[in-house]
């Protein structure tokens, strides 16, 4: 853990003396926005039939909807982290948060595909921005003794939205349409607008990224793109996955570049590959187990649509009740130890799903769900601060950065993943088996994070560049 210094308080970090009501307020804020940004990641899914639909398209270009947020979402990660240790908090939060809500307004009334991408292309590199801000945000808006508690909002909140995602959708499309799943997100962004404007002190200006940041943006884009369309594209054919060797050359030049090694010098000497390690494979687990289970229940046992949505329910709910317990743990024991157990006790529970049959009713699987849901709550906020406190003052929104592509890389990967292993067994078992496999990785990944290498002294005038 960093001890509390001048530093941590640089870019839009609030002051000590600051109102105590304005920081929770932030914390909030880093919260809802976060809840938003993953909710969008999947709430179009369940909307593509209908957008085709309306604009008399085919489900396939419709699929373009999903497809051009998430791109940029997940490509633009790394270099937006890069580019935001250099600029202001308090604007790069009002500028991404009211873009983020402008490109819902144009993504809802676009008259025809052309304009629905391209303001999705649009909307998905503000939401890259936010992605990246709030840990950020949740780190600098309290003191160091309450790191868990802060973190624990957008950590417990993101995964949230992501598997609430496609209720709320099902239920805005029944009532009001396919626009109105874009819509939903504005009244949030209005409000995150209106706080943040209010508490964020004033502490710099944006600044439009150089050359390089460009060339680096580019390299990564295409990197992260070429995994993000095989993982996306297999779920439906896995010989797709073979895309995935087109990201190799790109990721890396960049790696091997003045773009690249910063960011890995700096994940070294802070002691972080094994924990992004751990959330890498959590995440794959936490898909892979959301995938397959809602799979088999309709496909394999007959479940109907709404059934199958109360049991996977269990999983979400259980998590936004342990999140705060978990945050409130950290604080009082340490991230360490609390996130080492919370991810432990996901693992059980997905080893508990391996006997998965068509014997088994809903309550068999809710129960077991929700028990990996707990652990999820509690492992989600204590990794975050575990992964935030360890990083270089001058280096937060780079590390936030690294942290959330490993999540999005996770719940993109793990539902491929649990496809490739059911189509080559044809049973289920084999995706619940890859997601406890998955799950139980993380566990001694945690416990062996934050032991720093001795860095060479190139490596640290190359970190502090």
């Amino acid at each position: 853990m960093t001890h509390h210094s001048p530093g941590a308080e640089q870019s839009g970090g609030i002051p000590v003396g600051s109102d105590e009501g304005d920081r929770r307020l932030l914390v909030a804020v880093a919260g809802a926005l976060a809840f938003v940004a993953m909710l969008d990641m999947n709430i179009v899914n369940v909307a593509v039939a209908d957008i085709a639909d309306g604009l008399h398209v085919s489900a396939a270009t419709a699929q373009w909807a999903v497809l051009a947020y998430q791109l940029p979402v997940v490509a633009l990660l790394l270099p937006v982290g890069r580019w935001l240790d250099g600029v202001g908090t308090r604007p790069a939060v009002l500028t991404a948060t009211a873009g983020f809500a402008l490109c819902s307004a144009l993504t809802a009334v676009a008259p025809w595909t052309a304009w629905l991408v391209a303001a999705r292309f649009a909307q998905g590199a503000c939401g890259a921005v936010l992605f990246v801000l709030m840990p950020v945000l949740a780190l600098r808006s309290v003191r160091p003794e309450l790191r868990g508690r802060a973190m624990s909002v957008p950590a417990t909140l993101g995964p949230l939205g992501a598997v609430t995602g496609p209720a709320v959708g099902g239920l805005l499309l029944d009532h009001l349409g396919w626009r109105s799943v874009f819509l939903v997100k504005i009244p949030f962004c209005v409000l995150a607008l209106v706080v943040a404007r209010r508490a964020m002190p004033k502490d710099g200006r944006l600044r439009a990224p150089d050359r390089r940041s460009v060339a680096d943006a580019l390299l990564v884009a295409t990197g992260v793109a070429a995994l993000l369309l095989a993982s996306t594209l297999a779920v439906d054919a896995t010989p797709w996955l073979l895309l995935a060797l087109t990201a190799v050359p790109p990721l890396w030049w960049w790696l091997r570049g003045p773009g690249g090694r910063p960011v890995t010098d700096v994940l070294r000497s802070a002691g972080l590959l094994w924990t992004h390690g751990a959330v890498l494979t959590s995440a794959i687990g936490f898909a892979a187990m959301h995938y397959v289970v809602a799979l088999h229940l309709q496909r394999d046992d007959g479940v109907s649509a709404t059934t199958t949505g109360l049991t996977v329910l269990a999983f979400p709910l259980a998590m936004g009740l342990a999140g705060p317990l978990g945050g409130r743990l950290a604080d009082l024991y340490g991230a360490r130890p609390v996130a080492v157990a919370g991810a432990a006790l996901t693992a059980a529970a997905l080893l508990l799903l391996l006997p998965l049959h068509d014997g088994w009713t809903p309550v068999d699987v809710a129960w077991r769900t929700a028990l990996g849901g707990i652990g999820m709550g509690l492992n989600g906020g204590p990794t975050q601060a575990l992964v935030m406190s360890a990083a270089p003052p001058d280096r937060t929104a780079t590390v936030g950065s690294t942290v959330q592509l490993a999540r999005s890389l996770g719940f993109t990967l793990g539902p491929a993943l649990a496809t490739t292993a059911w189509a080559l067994t044809d049973a289920a078992r084999a995706g619940l088996a890859l997601a406890a496999t998955a799950a139980c990785l993380a566990v001694p990944q945690l416990a062996l994070s934050g032991r720093r290498p001795a860095p060479r002294p190139e490596q640290t005038a190359t970190a502090h560049h």
